[in-house]
């Protein structure tokens, strides 16, 4: 390779390996005052935008470490690298090619890790680093009682659930009747056993009173004593 080819690829891909990502989009049909106007969007948000050719853009990928993306590179090519964070670079790319109906993207590598044109726009639809530093930000400064009740909600629901649980339990299940477990338990008697025992009883009763009072008096003579036989014997 010659030497001015040779700086183009070695400058190629050290920008490359400062990037955290590499998103590549079709340069044709875009005119000069576009690929302008795409570079001022590109520059607030640490983003720069160049055309390659192919074969360059191969060659600095190998070098730089970067996966193969060679069947994604044909025709005219530009990349978009930057130093920043890759979420508002995506939007203003995404923003742009709805725009003028140029610049579609072809594939991206962030990571060193391949995404297909709808994961970078995935990535259009994310808040900025910074959005979500200071969100995560207000969340620690949140005040302490609110946080510890955000983070227990969860164990809190479950518990009243286990409680609500129990409660139901003990109100559906009987309360157990004291007994002494030496006793016999007690028979129970129905109101008609009951009275068909007090029938029986009181007929029991009325035969014992008839027998009584049919049965014969008593013989009140006393049989003579063997001391009376002997008097009458010696007095004969």
């Amino acid at each position: 390779m010659r030497p001015e080819k040779a700086s183009i690829v070695s400058d190629l891909s050290e920008k490359l390996s400062r990037s955290p990502f590499m998103l590549v989009t079709d340069y044709q049909r875009m005119k000069v005052d576009q690929f302008g106007d795409l570079r001022n969007r590109l520059m607030p948000a640490g983003a720069e935008v160049r055309v390659v050719k192919n074969s360059f853009l191969k060659r600095a990928m190998a070098d730089s470490g970067l996966p193969d993306v060679a069947d994604q590179l044909a025709g005219q090519t530009a990349i978009v690298v930057g130093e920043s964070d890759v979420a508002p670079v995506a939007k203003i790319l995404k923003t742009f090619a709805a725009e003028f109906k140029i610049a579609t993207l072809k594939v991206g590598v962030v990571n060193r890790a391949i995404l297909s044109t709808a994961e970078v726009e995935a990535l259009a639809e994310l808040p900025s680093r910074e959005v979500l530093l200071s969100q995560l930000l207000g969340l620690l400064l949140m005040p302490a009682t609110q946080l510890v009740r955000i983070l227990n909600e969860p164990a809190s629901a479950f518990a009243r659930l286990l409680k609500a649980k129990a409660d139901k339990g003990e109100t559906s299940a009987p309360a157990p009747a004291a007994t002494d477990a030496s006793a016999p338990a007690a028979k129970s008697e129905t109101p008609a056993e009951e009275a068909k025992s007090e029938t029986t009883a009181a007929a029991q009763d009325s035969v014992a009173d008839e027998k009584k009072e049919e049965a014969p008096a008593a013989d009140t003579t006393e049989a003579p004593s063997a001391s009376g036989e002997t008097s009458a014997e010696a007095t004969t």
